[in-house]
């Protein structure tokens, strides 16, 4: 790595996607992050070296194997501020916050477990949330006759505290919430949560997607219950994220999924579960994605989580000032000057997003654009699609401009200057 400056990490040659294409603007991490090549290393030398089955058999292989499985949980748990048997391996996000509703769910059907849910009990989210932590809790309350609540958002994407505690009541049992909006970029006050949370005995659950990538993040300092986040937006492989639980939760609660490797004993008639996390990691698992997942939170070990905030921190200033110099351009979410991670997504007046996306993609900058699976978020504001800019480790101040000077010839382009 070459020393970073103000709003750069000296990293991106670290990347071989971005080292292929020079010249290339990649503003899309918010989707999908590009792995730097320790982590194609890590995991092309356990599939060449160490591939086996993990905690099955007695074998040599075996045992080399299951210890860089672990190996990766233990240095995943440390980054995130918790212990190893709170870190459950999960396909990605989206699947870890269904593996937990269908463990409630299990736990209301057994009447057992850290929580049962039933007719009249509340389940608390807000009108920002990303489809995954929205139709997870729709289904659970549809399963156990709990109602879903939604915090309301105002006409910049953006709810408060007050806001939610005017919806949670002595009945609700969940709060569930993004700590970073994929869409608007504010920014959670977590602890604000966990205090109202605390107030009603519910429980916390803390999409952290797009905090977990870019900023320090100690689960068991925040104090949430449960948090969900995936490894291909911060520099990992796709098909691994984490659900995580505190081990006391984790615990009490039924596993959603069954099957082998997750027991200690079955019959014909029933089955006993292994403690947590494994008794929620039936089957086979994603191996080589977990060794490749312990190679990407160490490369962002090495750099710095603070460092990487700060740099970021700048960025998303560049950012927002950027396109709001553009003329006919609205920013969604907290407006230049206000706290936010490096995103915007925005509406060009009188163009598509998906043609501003494709004219950005003819100038070599790759960006997202559509609702970002957040429908009711964009539906409330009056808008069907947005293009959103997300930056990264590896983007710094000229991307940005780049993306400035591209921004302002759109309209042009379209003819919707006249």
């Amino acid at each position: 790595m070459t020393p970073p400056s103000s709003t750069t990490l000296g990293v991106r040659e670290d990347f071989p996607f971005l080292a292929a294409r020079s010249g290339q603007i990649y503003l899309d991490s918010g989707a999908t992050s590009q792995p730097p090549r320790v982590v194609l290393d890590a995991q092309r030398d356990f599939t060449e070296t160490a591939y086996a089955a993990v905690h099955r058999g007695s074998s040599a292989a075996t045992g080399s194997a299951t210890g860089a499985f672990e190996r990766a949980r233990t240095r995943v748990a440390g980054f995130v501020g918790a212990a190893d048997d709170e870190i459950v391996w999960t396909e990605n996000a989206t699947d870890a916050l269904n593996v937990l509703t269908w463990s409630l769910t299990d736990a209301t059907l057994s009447g057992e477990g850290a929580l049962v849910l039933g007719p009249g009990d509340e389940i608390v989210v807000t009108e920002a949330e990303h489809h995954a932590n929205l139709i997870p809790w729709q289904r659970l309350a549809a399963r156990t006759g709990a109602i879903l609540r939604a915090v309301p958002v105002d006409d910049a994407g953006l709810w408060s505290v007050d806001a939610m505690a005017g919806v949670v009541t002595e009945r609700t049992r969940v709060i569930a919430f993004a700590h970073v909006s994929n869409v608007t970029g504010f920014i959670a006050p977590v602890s604000d949560v966990v205090d109202l949370a605390a107030r009603t005995g519910a429980v916390t659950v803390l999409d952290a997607c797009q905090s977990a990538p870019h900023r320090p993040l100690d689960l068991h300092g925040l104090g949430v219950d449960f948090a969900a986040f995936s490894a291909h937006k911060m520099l990992g492989p796709t098909g691994i994220g984490v659900l995580y639980g505190r081990s006391e939760l984790l615990n009490a609660l039924p596993p959603g999924r069954t099957g082998g490797s997750a027991i200690t004993s079955v019959t014909l008639e029933r089955a006993e579960f292994l403690p947590a996390p494994h008794r929620f990691e039936p089957g086979t698992q994603p191996v080589v994605q977990a060794v490749g997942f312990g190679a990407a939170v160490d490369y962002l070990d090495a750099i710095g989580m603070s460092a990487v905030a700060a740099a970021e921190h700048e960025l998303a200033q560049e950012l927002v000032e950027t396109v709001s110099r553009v003329d006919g351009v609205r920013i969604l979410g907290p407006a230049a000057g206000a706290e936010r991670a490096a995103l915007v997504s925005f509406v060009v007046d009188g163009v598509h997003a998906h043609d501003v996306g494709q004219f950005l993609d003819d100038r070599g900058i790759t960006v997202r654009t559509g609702h970002h699976c957040a429908q009711p978020l964009h539906r409330r504001l009056g808008v069907h699609a947005t293009t959103r800019a997300s930056a990264y480790v590896y983007n710094d101040a000229a991307d940005i401009a780049a993306l400035g000077e591209a921004l302002g010839d759109v309209r042009a382009f379209f003819g919707a200057d006249r």
